[in-house]
């Protein structure tokens, strides 16, 4: 179970509490010291010395937790360091056994929302398949009740509503491909809108067999399960766009590269995690319905498995997209940008405002970022790409733009067919951006290729070890910003 969020206006006597503190603090102010004992108050003061960051008192019937605040740059990055120290105070609370915890911030506005997000992120599980009692146990930590004038309980349960989502695009990240095909995906979807609030419709293969969607049937064809097509849609009354926003996400919920085989090690193993645009779509429509966000937004998932089995596709075939353009493939593991295309395609009938993609889409974007951040490109208007990056710096997903130069092209030119899945050895995470270019026409359009941060195989303070639920908590900010 997630953990709990709750507001107060205030915290008891007894309370296991954690004490935000300003930057430099060496005092401790005496609204964080008030039933402290003298012995106790003289260790704090001995630590705030010492310039530790996180401080813990054990008063037997309760903990006091301290809290320093870094000084950084930029207040974003200030924020930032909160998070993280609620990452860290998250292993000092597990030792300790808390089940609730007050957060009581004596710093800048935000201060306990951005700790108590860090310690939520932190303490995510995924349920798993184990069968033995002790992992069964819920974790001990279970409410964290944020208090304090500087806050609100609106706000408070906003933060939990896109945590919520977060946790959503997590679960389905983490989930293998034996219990998460293509129609489980959909059911997933299905699920999450009737609990959050939004329209979901399913297109089975006959129905986009109707629509002749050749990048998703193509990919399907080597698979023995159907692919599916989901339109999810959250229109609120007095939604202040007339325009709505597509959302667009990579729902591949295995590759194994098709014929164009993948290597097993650090490769192959690993690709449970190809559906992770998709998880973005359904987490950010969560956290818009869950908060009441007044807008229209639209998502859109193809999802199939990519597998080598029967007719699958072959390198040197040529298909038709949804949209008409004929494509050379040449190479069987760049399907993601096939579906995609045929899914920007599709949104094109909604007339949007804005449309933003979300694929785990090259290796050339790890190796030119890492894991540290996100590569995005697009042809939308300069103020949309720095909302978008303003909004990612802000949630620390943050956002590195990669060009889009009509020279890119040539590195999609196919002999035979309109334009060639496959571009050339260097930029590869931009010609995967061109070849969905070509799809995009009509709207504003941005592309996140989030194949670094969206899983992890090592753990990462509140990011964790596998799914992240990467770019839902920066989209949600940029799209609240509208």
């Amino acid at each position: 179970m997630p953990l709990a969020l709750a507001y107060s206006a205030d915290f008891p006597a007894i309370a296991d509490t954690v004490f935000i503190l300003p930057a430099g603090t060496r005092e401790l102010p005496v609204t964080a010291a008030a039933d402290l004992p003298e012995a106790a108050r003289q260790y704090v003061a001995t630590r705030l010395q010492a310039d530790d960051k996180l401080i813990s008192v054990n008063q037997y019937t309760h903990h006091h937790y301290y809290v320093v605040a870094e000084d950084k740059k930029t207040a974003d990055l200030r924020t930032e360091a909160l998070r993280k120290a609620g990452h860290k105070l998250h292993a000092q609370l597990k030792a300790d056994e808390v089940a609730e915890l007050y957060i009581c911030n004596l710093t800048a506005p935000g201060g306990a929302l951005a700790l108590a997000e860090g310690l939520a992120l932190t303490a995510y599980q995924f349920e798993g398949y184990k069968t033995d009692e002790k992992s069964k146990k819920p974790a001990v930590l279970q409410q964290l009740t944020l208090v304090g004038p500087d806050l609100s309980a609106e706000q408070v349960q906003e933060l939990d509503g896109v945590l919520q989502g977060v946790y959503l695009a997590r679960d389905l990240v983490n989930m293998p491909y034996s219990h998460l095909n293509a129609t489980q995906l959909a059911q997933q979807f299905e699920q999450a809108g009737e609990a959050a609030g939004f329209h979901v419709e399913v297109l089975d293969l006959v129905r986009i067999e109707a629509l002749r969607m050749g990048g998703l049937l193509a990919v399907n064809q080597g698979s023995p399960e159907p692919p599916t097509f989901t339109i999810m849609e959250y229109k609120p009354e007095g939604a202040t766009n007339a325009k709505p926003i597509v959302l667009v996400g990579k729902g591949v919920v295995y590759d194994t590269g098709g014929l164009s085989l993948k290597p097993t090690p650090n490769s192959m193993d690993l690709m449970k995690c190809d559906m992770a645009g998709s998880a973005v779509v359904v987490g950010v429509l969560t956290a818009l319905a869950k908060n009441k966000v007044p807008l229209h937004v639209i998502g859109l998932v193809p999802a199939t498995d990519n597998r080598p089995g029967g007719p699958a596709l072959a390198p040197g075939d040529v298909i038709t997209m949804y949209s008409g353009l004929t494509v050379e493939v040449m190479n069987t593991d760049a399907e993601g940008r096939l579906i995609l295309a045929d899914a920007l395609a599709f949104a094109k009938k909604y007339d949007p405002q804005l449309v933003l993609d979300y694929a785990t889409l090259t290796g050339s974007a790890v190796r030119a970022i890492g894991i540290e951040g996100t590569v995005y490109m697009g042809t939308a208007d300069e103020d949309t790409m720095l909302a978008l990056k303003k909004a990612g710096n802000a949630t620390h997903e943050r956002l590195v733009e990669f060009p889009l130069w009509d020279e890119y092209a040539d590195h999609i030119k196919s002999p035979i067919a309109d334009i060639s899945n496959l571009g050339k050895a260097e930029a590869g995470a931009i010609s995967a951006g061109k070849f969905l270019e070509r799809f995009t026409e009509g709207y504003p359009w941005v592309h996140f290729d989030i194949a670094g941060p969206a899983f992890l195989t090592a753990p990462d303070s509140y990011r964790g070890k596998g799914g992240t639920g990467t770019a839902i908590r920066s989209t949600y900010e940029f799209l609240k910003g509208l």
